[in-house]
């Protein structure tokens, strides 16, 4: 057997320890070192093996790596890419990218230009119950697809910190939806119409570099009603209050036939993430190795970010 891809991780706070346990059963890849900036999340970071380092830098000087997964606050991301691009490695980044589309356009081009490979981590098509509709879609199974609709909502909001990286509802959550119903469909999302409910009561705070203190509203729910480029809709929900636990499911409604996808069952806890996470980086390894990515590309993340900025542009207390 090859031996496993040396996978360095950048980020050990909530989402890079979900990748850290999806991973724990691989044998294609194994987390081999561990970047983490603040001081009192390395203090708590689970032994898995790997060296912790409080920075990029100290981690990339010490280790041969195969490859970087990058999973820090949304709003370092294109700073990270450009540090790791340079450095020659293959990046795996966490959704979406960016908080805008310009900046999901500039990690791009840094990628391309230092001639990395670059994928971006929407583990939904890595579901093989999603796999699978996306596959009887394809194949005309369900006849005329009138309406997709993607559904995500959360047990409870996440902390006030980071809501204030994370550029709301519609950029954090609604870029999975997004992407999943392109994905899903094969057809680009049109005009859009959408409604919300439960303003954030002072939106989100976040203090930037030479710019002081800002705000921006955001939303704990919105609802989306999408075009879709080859003749059907789409409907987006999302939440922050759903107090069974994490849910979100996908149907698709056609003329021969309907399915219903509930993949994240507040039931299943997460179970079908952690399967996906660990497909997801396998199958980067293959890309990273030469061979094709099967997942989201840097035009799928532009793409999802757009539609989601331009739903937020149609809710007036966001807009």
């Amino acid at each position: 057997m090859a031996p496993p891809f040396r996978l360095g991780l950048i980020g050990a706070g909530r989402m890079g320890r979900t990748h850290l346990r999806g991973l724990a059963g691989s044998e294609r890849v194994a987390v081999t070192a561990i970047a983490e900036v603040s001081e009192a999340t390395r203090r708590t970071v689970p032994d898995v093996g790997a060296p912790v380092y409080p920075g990029i830098a100290e981690m990339l000087d010490s280790e041969t790596l195969d490859g970087v997964l990058i999973v820090v606050p949304t709003d370092r991301h294109l700073q990270v890419i450009t540090e790791v691009a340079a450095r020659g490695l293959p990046i795996l980044c966490e959704k979406p990218c960016g908080l805008t589309t310009a900046q999901t356009k500039a990690a791009v081009a840094v990628t391309e230009a230092a001639g990395v490979p670059f994928q971006v981590a929407y583990w939904r098509r890595y579901v093989p119950a999603l796999r699978a509709l996306r596959d009887q879609i394809a194949a005309g199974e369900l006849g005329t697809v009138h309406l997709v609709a993607c559904y995500q909502w959360d047990g409870r909001p996440p902390s006030d910190e980071f809501r204030a990286h994370s550029g709301g509802i519609l950029i954090d959550m609604g870029v999975h939806e997004f992407d999943e119903m392109r994905w899903l469909t094969g057809q680009e999302i049109g005009s859009m119409a959408a409604i919300a409910s439960g303003v954030v009561p002072g939106g989100l705070v976040r203090h930037d570099s030479g710019e002081g203190l800002r705000r921006s509203a955001d939303v704990d729910s919105a609802q989306v009603l999408a075009e879709l480029s080859g003749g059907g809709s789409g409907l987006v929900s999302l939440g922050r209050f759903h107090p069974a636990g994490d849910m979100a499911r996908a149907e698709a409604f056609g003329t021969k036939r309907t399915v219903r996808c509930d993949f994240l069952d507040p039931a299943e806890g997460e179970r079908a993430q952690l399967a996906a996470l660990r497909l997801q980086a396998e199958s980067f390894a293959v890309f990273a190795s030469g061979g094709t990515c099967t997942g989201a590309t840097g035009a799928d993340a532009i793409a999802a970010l757009d539609a989601a900025a331009r739903a937020g542009a149609a809710i007036p207390a966001l807009s």
